[in-house]
Formats: structure tokens, sequence, C-alpha cells
């Protein structure tokens, strides 16, 4: 057989063989003189009636894109992290720690950088961006923005906790850098700098360490103005119609989305005395009524509704 001869056969093969990818990369590769011709069995014309169907190539080359957008997805989201359960714009009664903390850093190193810079519009923009997230809310907040649409959806959710304990800080923060702002314009910079400087440090301990000034002086003032022995010795049995007049029963009132709340829940669960719990959601008439400034507050009482011992807070 004569050299163009074969060529006409391979071409006949090749044109025989669409869905055979393998076996026409053999071909072309003897045809151009990388293989031996033996190595190549002789492929036979095939029946059109006997030939499988043409699949879609283009079909075929969307697969690897897909599953390599799906594995994308699929690492974006990092495993073991706690889900969002509290919505940060309408749960406001309660606040994700990391977010309180990730304010209080940024309120410390922008009143530093004022102090350091001898820049006062600093502190005053940062008490002007303090007052509007606590008139208008969080969406007006630009460190809450930046926490809860940037950080929480990539490190998950924090202990939930109160929020008006980082509310009162926040409102002292705010007091206190305008004053400095004020104090530094009128001509007094000493001042308005040592303020700053106090704010700064209380803010980046309570961003490094947990403890919070401003918060701690809310939970002090809801100890004194709550249920206690001065203004509330007894809750009113009309109030909590469920007491079934064991010899010592617990009384908290809480929040659903307050973690500290769920450990007393257990807590209390485990000694087996009877437990009442009021939803200050639901009733905050009874919340205004026994001052409950702070969840939990957990109380035992006796049969009378005579407040037998505060545990929290």
């Amino acid at each position: 057989m004569g050299r163009r001869a074969r060529r006409a056969g391979r071409r006949t093969a090749l044109g025989d063989l669409r869905d055979r990818p393998a076996q026409r990369a053999r071909l072309l590769e003897v045809d151009h003189g990388r293989l031996p011709a033996a190595s190549v069995a002789r492929v036979r014309p095939v029946a059109d009636s006997a030939r499988p169907p043409v699949r879609s190539r283009a079909r075929i080359a969307v697969l690897p894109i897909r599953f390599a957008t799906i594995a994308r997805v699929t690492t974006a989201i990092p495993s073991g992290l706690r889900a969002r359960s509290a919505d940060p714009w309408r749960d406001t009664d309660v606040i994700d720690e990391r977010a309180a903390r990730f304010g209080q850093a940024t309120t410390g190193i922008v009143a530093l950088l004022g102090v350091l810079l001898g820049w006062p519009l600093a502190w005053a923009l940062m008490s002007a961006q303090l007052l509007i997230g606590l008139t208008l809310g969080r969406r007006w907040c630009i460190p809450c923005v930046a926490y809860f649409t940037l950080l929480q959806p990539r490190f998950g959710e924090g202990r939930l906790e109160d929020a008006r304990p980082p509310r009162l800080a926040n409102a002292m923060g705010t007091a206190f850098l305008g004053s400095a702002a004020l104090l530094w314009w009128l001509g007094v910079p000493a001042a308005g700098t040592a303020i700053a400087g106090l704010v700064a440090f209380l803010a980046l301990v309570s961003a490094s360490t947990g403890f919070c000034a401003g918060c701690e002086l809310y939970r002090l003032t809801a100890r004194l103005r709550g249920i206690s022995r001065t203004h509330h010795d007894r809750l009113d049995p009309s109030d909590l119609p469920d007491l079934d007049g064991a010899p010592r029963s617990f009384v908290e009132f809480t929040h659903p989305l307050c973690a500290e709340c769920q450990d007393w829940d257990r807590r209390l669960t485990a000694t087996g005395d009877p437990l009442l719990k009021v939803d200050v959601r639901d009733r905050p008439d009874l919340a205004r009524k026994y001052g409950i400034a702070l969840v939990p507050t957990v109380v035992a009482v006796a049969p009378d509704g005579e407040v037998l011992e505060r545990l929290a807070p």
C-alpha cells in the first residue's frame, strides 16, 4: 500500500473516531512519527446506527468549573464556627462580645492617635460617630458595620451578652472624647490630652482583656437599683402564677439570646428546685417594675414571694 493510501486510511479512521479521543491521539502521534504504526490497532468503520451518541463537549467543559466553584464556596466557610443566632440589626437587646471589643479597639486607637499627633479633631470625630451610633442604631455605627459584615461572617459569632453595659461605655466615651476636644479648642490642651489619654487607655484595656470600666459601672448600678433588700425584697406572687409553693424556688429574668442566661439555666436546673423564667422581651412591664437593668437576674424566693437570696448579677 502506498503512502497516500495509508494517509487516506488514517483520515477515514480519524473521521470515525470523533468519540474516541484516546485512539485519535495515538493515530495523530503515528502520523507525526512519534509512535510506530504497529502500536495502533486497525480501526474498522462503524455504522452510524452503532455509534454511541455524541456527548456535548460544552457540558463536559463546564463540569470542572462547577466543581471548582463548589470547592471554593465550601472552603470559604470555616468549619467549627458558631453560626449567627442573633440578627445584629434587629436583636439589639444583645450584642456579640467581640463586636463590643472591636468597637472599643477602634475608639482606643483613634483616641491614641489624637494624643500622639496632637489632633483634637480625631477625638471630636470619634465622639460624633459614637453619638450617631447610639442615637440612630448600629447601621450608622461604622465599627459595628465593619464587624458584622466583614469579621463576624469569617470568624463566627462570639458569646452574646446584654447590650446595655457596652452602650453605657460608649456613652461615656462620647462624653469624654467630646470634652477632650472642647478643652483643647478652649485653650486647655493639657487637660484635653489627659482625658483623651485616659479614654484610649481604658478602651484598649477593654479590647485586649475584656475588662470594660463602663460596663462594670453599669453592672454596679444595676445591683444597687434592682431587686435587693433596699428596693424589692419581695416579688408579687400574682406576677408569678407558676410558683408551686415549694420552700425555695428560683426566678430568672432572662433573654432567649443571652449566653450567660443559658449557663444559669443549666446550673439552676441541676439543683432540682423549681425554676421560673421571665423573658424580659415578653414581660417588659415586670422588668420595669422590679428594676431589671441586666440579664440574667436570678433570685431565690419563698412561697410568698419573699426574696431569700440574690444570685445574679
